[in-house]
């Protein structure tokens, strides 16, 4: 019989790639979830996949409805909003930290991480494309010396929209988020806080102010 710690961890387990799976567009926005099919997906027990779509429930990827059981979450348009507003807020906030930390180490560790997801745009597949954006945005968040201000950087930017799909209109945008990444890193070296806050906003909100 397993204990309760190992049950635990296997629903961390499943809760991360059960998110992950709702990121790249696996389960799609107000997608139902089968307990039954998580299960054998995951290879976890039914407790480990009940305690797992909890965890997400709280984190607002998942919702339950009771009597009818757990799907995708599917925002409003002024939840949407509301949470880039929010992004954009953090985000800056955090941009002369980010400047004032990267050193030439963290700089060309940017720039590969940036380089990796422009050549997926080319020929990489959509869950590959996501994978290495998260990884670029990661990175930059954790040069933010505030510690909770960079882990709620990484929260909310799990509560927007679930896949690159609906971040990602069209193939120019994808192409313009690539250049965007560069642009950052340009800043960052430049140690120009003001460029990076602009890029970052334009970035968040998908507009081209940020590309001159």
């Amino acid at each position: 019989m397993k204990n309760a710690a190992t049950t635990t961890g296997r629903a961390e387990d499943a809760a991360d790639m059960l998110a992950r799976d709702i990121h790249s567009g696996h389960f799609g926005l107000g997608t139902w979830l089968k307990q039954i099919d998580l299960e054998k997906r995951y290879g976890c027990t039914r407790i480990e996949v009940r305690r797992a779509l909890d965890k997400l429930v709280a984190k607002r990827l998942v919702q339950h409805i009771p009597n009818r059981g757990y799907h995708v979450y599917q925002p409003d348009q002024r939840q949407t909003d509301e949470i880039r507003d929010v992004r954009v807020v953090l985000e800056t906030a955090a941009a002369d930290s980010i400047v004032e930390a990267a050193d030439a180490a963290a700089i060309a560790e940017l720039q590969a991480l940036a380089q990796r997801f422009a050549e997926l745009v080319l020929d990489g597949t959509l869950l590959e494309q996501y994978e290495a954006n998260i990884a670029f945005h990661t990175r930059l968040a954790r040069l933010c010396t505030n510690r909770e201000l960079g882990n709620l950087i990484l929260e909310f930017r799990g509560r927007g929209p679930s896949a690159p799909l609906e971040q990602w209109k069209t193939r120019a945008r994808v192409e313009q988020s690539a250049r965007e990444h560069f642009l950052m890193i340009d800043a960052i070296a430049a140690r120009d806080a003001d460029a990076l806050k602009r890029i970052i906003r334009a970035h968040i909100r998908q507009t081209a102010e940020g590309m001159g």
